[in-house]
C-alpha cells in the first residue's frame, strides 16, 4: 500500500519534543530539540518513508513520528509505502491512541493506492 498524502489540517499548538534524555536536561535542551523537528519538519517539500512497520518503534519513536507529521500537516506532502494495512499499525506503534491519531492525520485527504 502506498499513502500520499498532503493534509490540510491545522497546525499543533506545540512542539512535543521526545527522544532520549537524561535526569540532567534542562528547557534550553527542550527548546533546541523543538526548534530541530520544526525545522526538520518544514525543511522538505517531500518526504517519503519507505517500508514503514520493518522496524517497530517506540512509545517515544511514535510520538516523534506523530510530532513530525502534525508539523507539515497541510503544509508538505508525505508518501508512506508499507506492506501492512492500517489494522496492523497497531503492531509497528507502541501506543494504540497515537497510532489512531496518526492513522487519522494520514489519511485525511489523501490518496491511498494498494498495489496488490
Amino acid at each position: 500500500m502506498i499513502l500520499i498524502t498532503s493534509l490540510t489540517l491545522p497546525p499543533v499548538g506545540g512542539v512535543a519534543c521526545v527522544g532520549e534524555r537524561n535526569a540532567q536536561a534542562n528547557e534550553e535542551t527542550e527548546s533546541e530539540c523543538s526548534l530541530f523537528v520544526e525545522r526538520f519538519a518544514q525543511k522538505f517539500d517531500l518526504v517519503i518513508a519507505d517500508e514503514l512497520g520493518y522496524i517497530s518503534f517506540d512509545k517515544q519513536g511514535s510520538e516523534l513520528l506523530f510530532t513530525h507529521l502534525s508539523l507539515r500537516a497541510g503544509r508538505k506532502s508525505t508518501i508512506i509505502t508499507t506492506n501492512l494495512s492500517f489494522d496492523g499499525w497497531n503492531g509497528i506503534f507502541s501506543d494504540p491512541v497515537v497510532t489512531t491519531a496518526m492513522t487519522d492525520r494520514l489519511t485525511h485527504k489523501s490518496y491511498i493506492v494498494n498495489m496488490n
